[in-house]
């Protein structure tokens, strides 16, 4: 049998924190942990009312814990929420009145393997505010989904094929200031140390 995957909790009351915590000890395929416990692969579970600013303030208490994928369980989840939720990363959502303990099984699972969990009925209308946002924001001013110009991507994809700022200069017809600004911009945005690191995190996000 499969090592358990480690569950942080915390909610917005005392009697939602106890509650989960005791389905979850029910089953072998997750184990509680506290603080002092969490690891890198450790998945937090976040039980609020709704989606709102106090839950998103014990989303970042959570954070500062190292926990960095986070399913939201809400007694209320609407388009609002859902939208809030993916603009503050959380990697699941599930309603309450859903979160039984095979369905929390399944959708711990799932984040802990990189998948992202919403409710059916919301996705698409999350996709549509996404789709809104490239159209009407993103586009207009040149910038994708990643957060990327289509230069800073050209730039980074050759960078990572080995290419050095004269020779980046040349193919795509900028000078070597525009090229070293670029990455500038870039390692600046994302708090990345160098174009090395920039690379690393581009091809890991999935952006090159």
């Amino acid at each position: 049998m499969a090592e358990p995957i480690c569950v942080h909790i915390k909610a917005s009351d005392p009697l939602s924190e106890t509650g989960l915590v005791a389905s979850i000890r029910r089953r072998p395929e997750l184990r509680v942990v506290e603080e002092r416990q969490i690891d890198p692969s450790t998945v937090g579970l976040l039980a609020v009312e709704r989606v709102d600013t106090s839950a998103l303030q014990l989303l970042r208490t959570m954070r500062a814990s190292r926990v960095e994928r986070v399913v939201i369980v809400a007694s209320n989840l609407d388009e609002e929420g859902v939208i809030a939720a993916a603009e503050a990363g959380v990697a699941g959502l599930l309603r309450r009145a859903e979160a039984t303990p095979d369905r929390l099984v399944q959708v711990v699972t799932s984040v802990c393997r990189g998948a992202g969990v919403v409710p059916p009925d919301l996705l698409g209308r999350l996709l549509k505010q996404v789709a809104s946002l490239q159209h009407h924001v993103l586009a207009p001013r040149g910038i994708g989904l990643s957060g990327l110009t289509s230069r800073e991507t050209e730039v980074l994809r050759l960078v990572a094929t080995g290419y050095g700022t004269q020779e980046i200069a040349q193919k795509l017809a900028y000078s070597e200031r525009t090229v070293k600004n670029t990455l500038h911009d870039v390692t600046s945005r994302f708090h990345l140390r160098n174009r090395s690191h920039a690379v690393a995190y581009a091809i890991r996000e999935g952006f090159i």
